[in-house]
C-alpha cells in the first residue's frame, strides 16, 4: 500500500522533470534563433542616369516706355506680332506658342515719377513657347539677334524669364532603376558578408528613397540628372 502511494507521486514528478527539461529545450533552441535572426546588415544602393529634358518653357520678355499710353500699346502689340512671326517661321506652332496680357505701369500714379527726367508709362509683355522640342528651342534661342536686329530688345534670363527645362518620362525608367539600386546594395551586403565571413540570406525589409531630379550641371539644364536610393536590410548567418 505504501509503495503504491510512493510510485504515484514519483512517476508524477519524473514526467514533470522530463517536460521542463523537454521545455527548456525548446526555449533555449528558440532563443539562439532569434539571436541568429538579429544578425543583420543595412547598405544602400544607389542607381543614377543622365537624360536629356523632354519639355521647354520659354518666355520671350520685353519692355517698352512712352509718354502715349495708347502709343504704348500700339508698340507693344506690334512688337508681339513681330515675335510671334518669328517663332512661326522658326517651326513653332501656334499652339506652342502664348501671349500674355500686357503689363503697364503709371509712374505719376504711383507717385514716384519725376516729370522732367522720365517717360509717364511703361509696359512689357511676355511670350511664352512651351513645346517638346527642345532642340529647336535652342535654336532659336541663339538666333534671338535677329529680333534685335529690327529693334525688339529682349530682357535677359531673369529670375521670371529663365527658361525651364523639364523631364517628364520618370515612370518609364523607374522599374529600371530601382533593380539598379536594389542589385548594388545587394554586392555592397555580399561584400560586407564575406569580409565578415558570414552568408547573406533574406531581405528583412526594404525602402525606395524618393526619386530627385535636378540639373546636371548650371551650363547644361537641357540635361537631367535622375537619382534614386534604396536602402535594404538583409540577414546574416554563419
Amino acid at each position: 500500500m505504501n509503495n503504491r502511494n510512493i510510485a504515484g507521486p514519483f512517476v508524477l514528478g519524473a514526467l514533470l522533470c522530463i517536460g521542463l527539461a523537454i521545455l527548456g529545450y525548446f526555449i533555449s533552441s528558440g532563443i539562439v534563433r532569434i539571436r541568429v535572426l538579429d544578425r543583420t546588415v543595412t547598405v544602400k544602393g544607389l542607381s543614377e542616369r543622365d537624360v536629356p529634358a523632354d519639355i521647354a518653357i520659354w518666355p520671350i520678355k520685353f519692355s517698352e516706355a512712352s509718354n502715349n499710353l495708347i502709343e504704348l500699346f500700339t508698340t507693344i502689340q506690334s512688337k508681339n506680332s513681330s515675335i510671334v512671326s518669328f517663332l512661326k517661321q522658326g517651326g513653332f506652332k501656334d499652339e506652342e506658342i502664348s501671349v500674355s496680357v500686357p503689363a503697364i505701369i503709371d509712374r505719376q500714379a504711383e507717385g514716384y515719377m519725376d516729370a522732367t527726367k522720365q517717360v509717364r508709362y511703361s509696359g512689357s509683355s511676355t511670350i511664352t513657347v512651351y513645346s517638346g522640342d527642345v532642340g529647336l528651342i535652342k535654336k532659336t534661342m541663339n538666333n534671338l539677334v535677329e529680333l534685335g536686329k529690327s529693334g525688339i530688345a529682349i530682357s535677359g534670363q531673369d529670375y521670371d524669364t529663365k527658361t525651364q527645362f523639364l523631364f517628364t518620362k520618370l515612370n518609364e525608367i523607374k522599374p529600371a532603376m530601382i533593380e539598379e539600386a536594389t542589385r548594388n546594395a545587394r554586392e555592397v551586403a555580399e561584400k560586407f558578408a564575406k569580409d565578415s565571413s558570414s552568408r547573406l540570406g533574406k531581405i528583412r525589409k526594404a525602402s525606395q528613397g524618393q526619386f530627385t531630379i535636378d540639373d546636371r550641371d548650371t551650363n547644361t539644364p537641357h540635361i537631367k540628372k535622375v537619382r534614386v536610393v534604396s536602402t535594404v536590410e538583409y540577414y546574416l548567418s554563419d
